[in-house]
């Protein structure tokens, strides 16, 4: 599994055409050089769903047909749906992007909303839109299974 997190890491850093961040020794956290290192990865992630979506519209659009057929038509929306769902979550998670750059211009960007330490830049570069440190995401997790369970 660990494998996978850091394979996607590296999609969202090649996205932005970025390597990862080579913190300089006694460099302040979330100082002008991390923070515009956040902005590049954001954007380029945020404006490549947003092509996605966009592409997805125009296909929708191009290969809307309607069949006589009621099996072709069936599986024609069937297609649809699923790419409106991917779609969908794609659009939330572009507002949690727009959200974390806000966040980054209110300079609240980088530290735990729940215990106010580092979430630090490796977990950042995997997932920039972390609002939570290891730890409290792991006992919120915990949290959430004990609710469920």
């Amino acid at each position: 599994m660990p494998e996978s997190k850091e394979k996607k890491s590296l999609g969202i850093l090649a996205i932005a055409g970025l390597e990862p961040y080579q913190e300089k020794p006694g460099e302040e956290y979330m100082g002008e050089a991390q923070l515009e290192h956040f902005r590049k990865i954001l954007n380029a992630w945020r404006n490549q769903l947003r092509e996605e979506v966009d592409r997805t519209m125009n296909h929708m659009k191009d290969e809307a047909a309607n069949f006589p057929d009621p099996v072709d038509r069936a599986a024609q929306e069937e297609e649809f749906n699923l790419e409106l769902r991917n779609r969908d979550r794609e659009r939330k998670l572009i507002k949690k992007i727009d959200k974390t750059l806000q966040r980054i211009e209110d300079d609240d960007f980088g530290f735990c909303d729940s215990c106010g330490i580092e979430i630090g830049v490796r977990r950042l570069e995997a997932r920039p839109t972390a609002e939570l440190c290891i730890d409290c995401k792991t006992l919120a997790e915990l949290k959430e299974k004990q609710m469920a369970g």
